[in-house]
């Protein structure tokens, strides 16, 4: 199926040029051809009677029997040209005249149906004379007018002069478009900037009103998000800090009693508790302290395998360097393998360094997830009913993370079947 979208440009600046310089070639065109073929063409062939009627006169003088100078010189100038009733025979020369003006054939019809004898014509090019031969009873009548008598000049001046004003006018779109299309290009960057929770401090709403209306409302949200997130944070780390009072006084009161199994549990359960904190705590943080910087993905990755032991393998380039929060990364990469050992005895990593993006894939040889149940995956705190949890302690909050992270970087973390038959998770980070 045809669609119009499917041929024209696709960013704003383009369609927006093409908006503008469209209708000023089409309308060029047309005027050009209207112009041309329409009134040129009809003041021509005006001209082209005007100057048979003339040389009628000079034919019905010529051919009367009494002749004078006096009134030969009155037709002379009454008419604005010079004839010669007697020239001499043969064809002009067209070394002298080479160049056969345009429109010569509307000339040509209109004197042969004027004077009802066949016209040679000529214009010389040093003079711009043109130059009429006819026959007239036994003498040849030969007429010399001025060329714009005969042809309307100068009409390109039309063309060019729409030319130049069509030039200026598109420097005025461009030099438009330039300024609107910067401001909201400012305003995308500025928004993928918040979105992946930096901070833009020279930002300022700029462009037109709407442009300007949609950057106040992207700052507005931003500080929204900004202040709902510090709040957050603030409300958890209480939280923690409330509830690790108590549990440290209980990890004192069990250290100071005989070692029993149920103390030995008790302690375990306290331990659990703790990790618990942290990763709410960490949930909760995000990536507050981490700052964005170039670093190479490739040693950050086997750094985050080696903590699991040199049974997880890595392959892929030995070198990637990207932008980003190095330790939110790392977090992350560290979940998905954290997740994939669990439930698997075999986990690779695998590296990806496409044109746009970088993916790093773990695949494991687990019990996996059904497709239908991989964004409850996501979910904080969802741990599914599914063999890969049956068991296994955790709070839910890996996957969640992770792909909190990948998105916070512009890129995106999904879920899919592995090769080695259990679940591969894919993190895709931009360049």
């Amino acid at each position: 199926m045809f669609r119009l979208r499917d041929i024209t440009p696709r960013g704003l600046y383009a369609r927006s040029m093409l908006m503008v310089i469209a209708p000023v070639v089409l309308i060029l065109s047309l005027m050009s051809w209207y112009y041309y073929d329409s009134h040129i063409a009809e003041v021509n062939r005006k001209l082209a009677q005007s100057i048979a009627r003339d040389a009628s006169l000079v034919q019905a003088y010529c051919d009367r029997r009494e002749q004078s100078a006096l009134a030969h010189r009155t037709i002379d100038e009454r008419l604005d040209l010079t004839f010669t009733c007697d020239s001499p025979a043969g064809p002009l020369e067209q070394a002298k005249y080479a160049h056969v003006f345009a429109y010569s054939r509307t000339l040509d019809n209109e004197l042969e149906t004027r004077l009802g004898v066949p016209v040679e014509t000529a214009l010389d090019p040093k003079d711009s004379m043109l130059h009429l031969r006819f026959p007239s009873g036994p003498r040849t009548v030969e007429i010399i007018v001025e060329r714009k008598r005969v042809l309307a000049a100068n009409t390109h001046i039309f063309i060019v002069w729409v030319i130049l004003f069509s030039l200026f006018m598109v420097a005025l779109a461009i030099g438009f478009l330039n300024q609107q299309v910067r401001s909201i290009l400012r305003l995308s960057k500025a928004a993928r900037a918040f979105g992946r929770g930096r901070d833009v401090p020279d930002f300022r709403p700029s462009g037109a009103n709407e442009v300007r209306e949609a950057a106040r409302a992207v700052i507005d949200m931003k500080n929204r998000l900004t202040a709902f997130a510090e709040q957050r944070t603030a409300m958890l780390a209480g939280v923690s800090h409330d509830l690790r009072t108590p549990l440290t006084r209980l990890k004192l009161a069990l250290a100071m009693m005989d070692e029993t199994d149920d103390i030995k549990a008790a302690r375990a359960d306290l331990d659990d508790m703790s990790m618990m904190l942290d990763e709410y705590l960490t949930f909760a943080r995000g990536e507050e302290g981490d700052e964005p910087s170039t670093f190479d993905l490739a040693d950050l990755v086997r750094d985050a395998a080696a903590g699991f032991g040199p049974h997880i393998e890595v392959t892929g380039p030995a070198s990637i360097p990207v932008n980003g929060r190095p330790l939110a990364i790392k977090r992350a990469v560290t979940n998905l393998v954290s997740n994939a050992a669990k439930f698997a005895t075999h986990v690779q990593i695998s590296l990806v360094d496409g044109p746009h993006a970088v993916d790093i894939h773990v695949d494991d040889d687990g019990p996996g997830i059904p497709p239908e149940r991989h964004e409850d995956a996501f979910r904080p705190f969802m741990r599914l009913d599914e063999a890969r949890t049956q068991n296994t302690p955790g709070t839910g909050l890996g996957l969640t993370l992770a792909r909190d992270t990948a998105r916070a970087h512009g890129g995106d973390l999904r879920l899919g079947e592995s090769p080695l038959g259990g679940l591969r998770a894919s993190l895709r980070l931009p360049h």
